[in-house]
């Protein structure tokens, strides 16, 4: 048979184009991998910029709903991927200005020109070496004698910038030393006075500019992003609330948890719901058993699902569920477990305090732990993440907190609203500690990035409202700020179930699709704003996509 001929005007299907420009990312970062370089955030503006004008040029009009959700998808994550890159070179630019003669600039042309493979004098590099050694000393020293300073966020962020460049160094070392002997004997003895002065002058800003030891894991420090900043990211997820609109829902679930809370204390015979809390935190297993418990409580979930006919789990999924142990400095970014593809239990080892240990059991008691397991897993993230393993896989790159955190939280409301689905009193507090603790991520995330609340006190309001614990609640407000996060990741759980069940309301509700068809939709559709899965499961008629599509759907109702 004679191969089909492929011509240069060949028409590019929009799900290939994802796929290849996610392919081109991925490329273009792992070449130009030096955060503080400027050729980096030049190569790949360049790159989106080109993408963005090609895409103008698209058919829209010709694209089927599935075609036009894919080229909104692209569209937004290109212009998001600009916006990022714009971020990241304003940030980049204070570090440089911080960090006395411009050094990292130098060191990414070194690290850049390795990776090129460009040739390389081994007598002119060590000459190289020598004079940024005099410029990181000199900005250590500066510093040192306080006439130099920096807003703790750019001395945190220079930190990170300097240890980022001693990772990329060691490499540029290795890829030279002994295979070159000329680059070892001239360059050794620098590159091991470098090192250690990358990690010394990093050390340095911790120290004097932001006031903790190099080592403190306890530290908590984030980059507030504005309103302004909150509202682009909003428009990006498809939201179409103001922050402080936002914030309003999230008292008024609050409110509604409180309500429901004292309602579950009066059965167990407490006058205050913070009584009933504290008694069913008591109720966790012994060191060692976690495991167990976590593996009963995912086959009950994965059990109820199946014998009520509400999703589809293929075996597969059923059958691979790991689980590991999660390490006492983890546990300081993630005091609860994790999950998705696996499962990583959360409790006290055998070097935490007395108290950090009673912490960790009360934060990961029985009642918890039962809403937390089929969260992370069946029905919850471990099912979603294998079908988007296996159903329009390119569209994982759009992945959003609306849709991933959205889905498993979403089975929390419904879990809670189905009668079938035991709940003692106990279980009830322990589903609502959850509810509650989502409400306060939505406060306490955004008023953070409107500069309205600090990190301290944002921990505060993880005690005072929901109940943490202090260790819990600063590892929850650490994992927010610190972690690779966005800024509206922890709004996303609440608001993006509360979108999926209001879609919910308007389909499974009314009789339009079953709850299985509803769901089982839902996990094939992939990752994208729920928004977008509301025009994909609605239909042309209902919902009109055009190229520039804008948020519209006003979601929210208080669920009774």
């Amino acid at each position: 048979m004679t191969p089909p001929v492929v011509t240069s005007n060949a028409v590019e299907a929009i799900s290939d184009r994802i796929v290849r420009v996610q392919c081109d990312l991925v490329n273009l970062k792992d070449f130009w991998n030096v955060r503080s370089s400027r050729s980096r955030i030049a190569k790949l503006n360049e790159y989106i910029e080109n993408e963005l004008q090609a895409l103008d040029t698209a058919s829209f009009s010709e694209y089927d709903q599935e075609e036009k959700v894919d080229y909104i998808l692209l569209k937004r994550y290109l212009l998001d991927q600009r916006s990022q890159l714009h971020i990241t070179a304003e940030k980049e630019n204070k570090v440089l200005a911080f960090l006395d003669g411009f050094f990292p600039v130098r060191l990414a042309r070194l690290i850049e020109a390795r990776q090129r493979n460009d040739d390389m004098d081994a007598k002119e590099t060590a000459a190289s070496l020598v004079t940024i050694l005099s410029l990181i000393l000199r900005s250590k020293a500066r510093i040192e004698q306080r006439e130099e300073t920096a807003e703790p966020t750019i001395a945190w962020h220079a930190t990170k910038t300097l240890l980022e460049l001693k990772g990329h160094l060691r490499e540029w070392h290795a890829f030279y030393a002994d295979y070159d002997p000329l680059f070892t004997y001239w360059v050794s003895e620098a590159y091991q006075k470098l090192d250690q002065a990358l990690q010394d002058l990093s050390d340095t800003i911790k120290r004097i500019l932001i006031g903790v030891e190099p080592d403190d894991e306890n530290i908590i420090i984030g980059e507030p992003i504005g309103r302004a900043g909150i509202l682009d990211a909003l428009e990006t997820e498809m939201i179409p609330y103001t922050p402080e609109e936002l914030i309003e829902i999230g008292k008024k679930e609050y409110k509604w948890c409180e309500r429901e809370m004292e309602k579950s204390a009066t059965e167990l015979g407490f006058q205050h719901w913070r009584e009933a809390l504290d008694y069913v935190k008591q109720q966790y297993v012994d060191p060692g058993q976690q495991p167990r418990l976590v593996r009963d409580l995912a086959k009950e979930a994965t059990d109820y699902v199946k014998k009520h006919d509400m999703v589809t789990v293929p075996a597969v999924c059923e059958n691979t569920i790991r689980t590991y142990m999660m390490g006492p400095k983890a546990q300081k970014m993630n005091p609860f477990f994790l999950g998705g593809e696996s499962i990583i239990v959360s409790y006290p080892t055998s070097a935490m305090s007395y108290d950090q240990k009673l912490m960790s059991m009360r934060g990961n008691n029985i009642h918890f732990s039962r809403a937390t397991v089929m969260h992370e897993l069946i029905p919850g993230h471990m099912l979603h993440m294998h079908f988007m393993d296996r159903h329009r896989p390119y569209r994982s790159m759009f992945m959003t907190p609306f849709c991933i955190e959205g889905w498993a939280f979403y089975w929390e409301l419904v879990l809670w609203q189905a009668s079938s689905w035991k709940k003692t009193p106990e279980n009830r507090i322990g589903m609502l500690f959850w509810k509650m603790h989502r409400c306060a991520r939505i406060v306490f995330s955004l008023k953070y990035h409107l500069g309205k609340m600090s990190a301290e006190e944002c921990v505060r309001l993880l005690v005072d409202w929901v109940g943490h614990e202090q260790a819990t609640a600063e590892g929850e407000v650490r994992r927010s700020i610190m972690g690779d996060y966005g800024p509206l990741y922890q709004a996303g759980y609440m608001l993006g179930g509360l979108q999926i069940y209001a879609l919910r309301k308007k389909v499974v509700e009314k009789g339009l699709l079953s709850e299985k068809e509803f769901h089982d939709t839902f996990l094939r559709a992939n990752q994208m704003p729920i928004e977008l899965f509301r025009a994909l499961l609605l239909g042309e008629r209902a919902v009109k996509l055009e190229k520039d599509y804008k948020s519209q759907w006003k979601f929210y109702s208080r669920l009774e």
